[in-house]
């Protein structure tokens, strides 16, 4: 990355997926560290999918903790979003006897069982960008916690809408644990701080980029008042932007979303997006690695952990048994390209 995080201006407390292309093939790639041995530790994390840029950019995270930690980092996905294909790589890596098992689950409730095989065989297990809450997982990394996103995305679509007016949301997953806390927590704050605005309609893309700008035309064509969409992942963020571009609803149409700031940059720079909420993915693919470590060596997390320089305070819940990136960030087309990805 070419920059920090930046903390967005924000008094908010602080929990995606993106599109998919191709078919169900398995990729991976393995990063090992300077102090390669056959004691190494062995940290496995699943994404939701593989090959786009979000969980790229986590992979990019995980890969440098594993060379400044001298640990083995995996990574390894399906490259579409399906429950079945990721549990099946799940597998593989339970048989194979990784140390530490990190997964974002696409269903977190089928996932569970899966997970609770991988603690059977002694298996650190752990959830990281989506929680499985009813799991044996020891540890979620968590990027922000849902009122924190549902708020400034909530927000954001105010200030972009003045305040009033027919808003529609074009999710992912319908089974996705944190974009449907997000959505909530949404429904909540249009309900206490904004009154005048109204949700018309909650749509599902499922991961699919090209399906969710389709979805959000239908929208705009069924609600010819519309005046806000939010794209709640990083495959419909773009989506509803590209949306209001192609329908020539620019000005009219107010989109924000959950987008990767290279994938928003031209969006935000045209108005077809206002804003993008987001938290720096890298700084959660290092906190991952980071945490799965911590855990192959039985040491306990503090209240607030300075886990590098890029990350001076990720903060534990043990109530919770979740560890904390910190606050999210607002891109803008005026610091969008201040990240890589």
């Amino acid at each position: 990355m070419r920059t920090s995080r930046l903390v967005a201006a924000l008094v908010v407390p602080l929990v995606l997926v993106a599109s998919a292309v191709g078919c169900t093939k398995k990729t991976d790639t393995t990063t090992t560290g300077d102090s390669a041995g056959s004691d190494q530790v062995t940290v496995a994390f699943v994404p939701k999918l593989q090959g786009i840029p979000y969980f790229e950019a986590m992979n990019t995270g995980g890969q440098k903790a594993a060379k400044e930690l001298g640990l083995r980092w995996i990574y390894k996905g399906a490259t579409t979003a399906d429950p079945g294909a990721q549990t099946d790589i799940v597998k593989s890596l339970i048989q194979q006897g990784v140390d530490v098992l990190v997964v974002a689950p696409n269903d977190p409730d089928s996932m569970a069982p899966v997970l609770a095989q991988a603690k059977e065989r002694g298996i650190h297990v752990m959830t990281s960008d989506t929680d499985a809450p009813n799991s044996v997982r020891e540890v979620f990394v968590n990027q922000a916690t849902a009122e924190g996103i549902g708020t400034a995305i909530m927000d954001a679509l105010a200030e972009a809408m003045g305040g009033e007016g027919k808003y529609a949301i074009v999710s992912c997953g319908q089974t996705a644990a944190n974009l449907n806390s997000w959505i909530e927590v949404e429904k909540k704050v249009n309900a206490e701080k904004y009154p005048d605005m109204e949700l018309v309609d909650v749509v599902y893309a499922g991961e699919d980029e090209p399906r969710a700008v389709s979805m959000a035309k239908d929208l705009i064509n069924a609600h010819p008042d519309l005046k806000g969409l939010i794209g709640q992942c990083t495959s419909s963020a773009p989506a509803v932007a590209k949306a209001v571009r192609e329908t020539g609803k620019i000005g009219q149409v107010f989109t924000v979303g959950l987008g990767t700031p290279q994938a928003m940059k031209d969006y935000l720079a045209d108005g077809s997006s206002s804003a993008s909420i987001l938290w720096d993915v890298e700084n959660l693919g290092y906190l991952t690695a980071w945490a799965g470590w911590k855990v192959s060596q039985g040491e306990s997390f503090e209240e607030v952990n300075r886990v590098s320089d890029a990350i001076p305070d990720a903060r534990w819940f043990p109530d919770q048994k979740m560890l904390l990136l910190g606050d999210p960030l607002v891109i803008t087309k005026d610091n969008a390209d201040n990240y890589d990805y």
